[in-house]
């Protein structure tokens, strides 16, 4: 698997990605051994921000309007200039701006249980404890082995605090949407504020994700004529579309069912619109590894690749945080996407209740490590409500919370002793690397 391009080929790359608009302004992410400013002066470009702690070194420059591939070879010239790449956006999956809400009904196929059980230091809705997903991975058995150590931290939108579900398990991370502690997922919302249901008729079948209101009302996410390929969450909230609201609570809510004992760190990366750069999230990365975290989610995929992020993966990893990324939602063999294809990540592919890969989860040895529920399972919203959702994103914890279980029994665990014991998963032949997560075989292959 290719990991780094040459530098001339790299510059070549991304000059003609930035000509075609892959990136919204003329910033540079570069990773510079001493004074930055030095750098910055010489080729006539102002320091944005500085990373600090387990990310310092890193920098945020931007150039007034200088043509983008001069810029990075200039700065590749530099000794003292370690990487240098143009900065990228990212998005979560499933943004699509043509998804409406449509209003839940009998023939939606959504059945909801809100009668609420104990659930460890909660109470949760009985649909959410005993869905059919928790069968399939073997968590009842598993549970008596283990149930979760140490901190997981969650590169997304964040967490919703209030949740009664998870309030007990979360702890402080921090918001690089804003630079400012915490992590709340509710940042740039009312949090009174109740989704609008826009009236447009029953939702067609292709609904992917169903946040699911208290007295078991529903509201359904669809993408009209376009089929199933990534996970939505677009309430609108005060008038106003936010495509990625609830995203980082629903990813939470799967690694608390998995692992209810874990302290769950969000890292709010992404703001409600979905958006992000790479230097927010190689900076999170970096949080992350300063606060503990034993393990990282990242329900995220980026198609192009970048040397920051790759380095950031790298030191995590040397550092035993154990990295989860989702393969994505393209239906693709062994397609490029980032972070799940570096082969020190464990990439989690979607199947159904069935064990049958989703129709729209990205498969291939090259890119998935194993795969886990990721077809109508239910989970926590903001605002104490729960979803039934779809995508890679909602596979991805599952195992996030296998590897919190693992730590339980070994505290030693890292990546590679966390993808051997995964690797004791259920097989199915559908290039989904060791197939379908059973955490109670991988807990017993972690025997202290």
């Amino acid at each position: 698997m290719l990991r780094r391009l040459h530098i001339s080929a790299r510059i070549a790359l991304l000059a003609a990605l930035y000509c075609l608009g892959a990136f919204a302004q003329d910033k540079y992410f570069v990773k510079v051994t001493g004074d930055v400013n030095g750098i910055a002066r010489r080729h006539d470009l102002t320091v944005v921000r500085s990373l600090t702690g387990f990310a310092s070194g890193y920098h945020v420059l931007s150039s007034r309007g200088a043509n983008p591939q001069t810029v990075l070879h200039n700065l590749s010239t530099e000794s003292a200039v370690n990487s240098a790449e143009a900065e990228k956006a990212v998005r979560l999956p499933g943004i699509h701006p043509g998804s409406s809400i449509h209003p839940s009904c009998a023939s939606s196929g959504v059945h909801f249980s809100s009668t609420l059980i104990r659930y460890y230091n909660s109470y949760a809705a009985s649909a959410y404890v005993n869905q059919p997903a928790t069968d399939v991975i073997n968590m009842d058995r598993a549970h008596t082995l283990a149930t979760g150590q140490g901190v997981v931290a969650t590169i997304d939108t964040g967490a919703d605090f209030t949740h009664p579900v998870l309030k007990g398990s979360l702890v402080n991370g921090w918001d690089f949407v804003h630079n400012a502690p915490s992590g709340q997922e509710l940042a740039d919302l009312n949090q009174e504020t109740t989704p609008i249901l826009e009236e447009q008729g029953p939702p067609p079948v292709d609904q992917e994700t169903t946040p699911i209101l208290e007295g078991g009302t529903a509201i359904v996410l669809t993408q009209e004529t376009t089929p199933i390929l990534e996970q939505e969450t677009t309430p609108i909230l005060e008038g106003k579309k936010y495509p990625a609201y609830g995203h980082g609570t629903m990813v939470a809510g799967l690694i608390h069912l998995v692992a209810p004992d874990a302290k769950i760190m969000p890292l709010r990366a992404f703001g409600a619109d979905g958006s992000a750069t790479i230097s927010q999230i190689v900076e999170a990365i970096g949080y992350a590894v300063d606060h503990g975290a034993g393990v990282i989610n990242m329900s995220f995929s980026v198609k192009q690749q970048s040397n920051a992020l790759d380095a950031a993966i790298d030191d995590a990893v040397r550092h035993g945080v154990i990295c989860v990324a989702s393969a994505g939602n393209d239906n693709q063999a062994n397609a490029q996407v980032w972070p799940a294809a570096y082969d020190n990540v464990i990439g989690v592919a979607a199947t159904d209740n069935s064990m049958i890969r989703a129709s729209f989860s990205n498969y291939g040895s090259s890119l998935v490590t194993l795969a886990a529920p990721g077809v109508g399972v239910i989970t926590t919203y903001p605002m104490g409500h729960y979803a039934q959702v779809w995508g890679t994103s909602f596979s991805a914890p599952f195992v996030s919370g296998a590897a919190s279980l693992l730590l339980d029994r070994n505290s030693r665990t890292n990546e590679t002793i966390a993808a051997a014991d995964l690797s004791n998963a259920t097989p199915i032949r559908q290039e989904l690397g060791a197939g379908e997560l059973d955490l109670y075989r991988a807990c017993l292959a972690a025997r202290r």
